[in-house]
């Protein structure tokens, strides 16, 4: 069947979608946007998302998801891999900046994932101050503590913790995940969104300044932590997480001296505009592949 440009079919528990571009797992899946994503021995991506386990390669233009319908194609996939965006046409207006041809050409397969708001939400106040391995490693650990277990090809794998689930926890007991001072946050956050004081499904239906300082009240939300749920969940693209690594890319490849958050972003917004946070993902690619600005 064709749904939405894309020739699909469903065969032994696998989707097919024929005829996909500016799609490379690796790009995506290592580009710092997700942390449940693990690369196979043969190529593939194993990754817990939207309470499911699937695999996921690519077969010249076409990608097969393992352990996945049709119908789990159309409800969940194609969103969640931002498949309705024509990437060609964002290339085509970023790569006006010789920097960002640069960085495109590396990165050319890279999607921003329309990842799950809550676990993103709580992905990244793990994050600060930290490096990926070590964020997989708590998120792995909290979610085989607080989730609900599934097997796939005789793996066992847990779903991210539920709302409540966290909201109820001893911090105590998440600190044997090894969040540090985190987990405070980790627990207050979510009692806030459980209890309704913190609505998060007000987000989408923000500007994107008034949705990045209601994220600022969540206790261990900064303002690059805000940034990056905004971008990662798929709410908004039009910012630009920055933090001492980036700013050190942005110094490197643009300025050539200490420019600050504020020159920085007055830059981004005039060269980058809504395409601010496609930007940044093909600069962050490209910079830490390439060991730009001692990442």
């Amino acid at each position: 069947m064709i749904y939405r440009g894309y020739e699909i079919r469903e065969e032994n528990n696998k989707v097919y979608v024929d005829n996909v571009k500016d799609f490379d797992p690796v790009h995506i899946f290592e580009s710092g946007q997700c942390f449940r994503w693990k690369k196979e021995q043969d190529g593939s991506f194993t990754g817990i998302a939207m309470d499911r386990v699937v695999n996921v390669r690519k077969d010249g233009n076409a990608i097969i998801i393992d352990n996945a319908t049709v119908d789990d194609f159309i409800r969940i996939w194609f969103d969640y891999f931002d498949l309705g965006i024509d990437y060609s046409a964002i290339k085509e207006i970023l790569s006006k900046d010789d920097i960002m041809r640069r960085a495109i050409s590396f990165g050319e397969g890279i999607r921003l994932l329309k990842q799950d708001l809550w676990e993103v939400v709580i992905s990244f106040i793990i994050s600060a101050n930290n490096n990926i391995p070590r964020i997989t490693k708590i998120i792995n650990a909290i979610s085989a503590m607080f989730g609900k277990q599934m097997n796939y090809k005789g793996k066992v794998y847990y779903t991210f913790p539920e709302i409540d689930a966290l909201a109820n926890a001893e911090v105590d007991k998440i600190a044997e995940c090894r969040a540090g001072y985190r987990c405070s946050y980790i627990v207050k956050t979510a009692h806030a969104i459980s209890n309704g004081e913190f609505d998060l499904t007000r987000l989408k239906n923000l500007g994107t300044g008034d949705a990045k300082k209601e994220l600022l009240k969540l206790p261990g939300v900064g303002p690059k932590v805000a940034d990056c749920i905004l971008l990662f969940s798929g709410t908004k693209f039009d910012v630009f997480p920055v933090d001492v690594w980036v700013a050190r890319v942005m110094k490197e490849l643009y300025f050539g001296y200490e420019p600050g958050k504020a020159k920085i972003m007055d830059m981004v917004q005039k060269k980058f505009g809504s395409l601010a946070g496609y930007a940044q993902q093909y600069l962050f690619y490209y910079a830490r592949e390439n060991k730009i600005g001692g990442m």
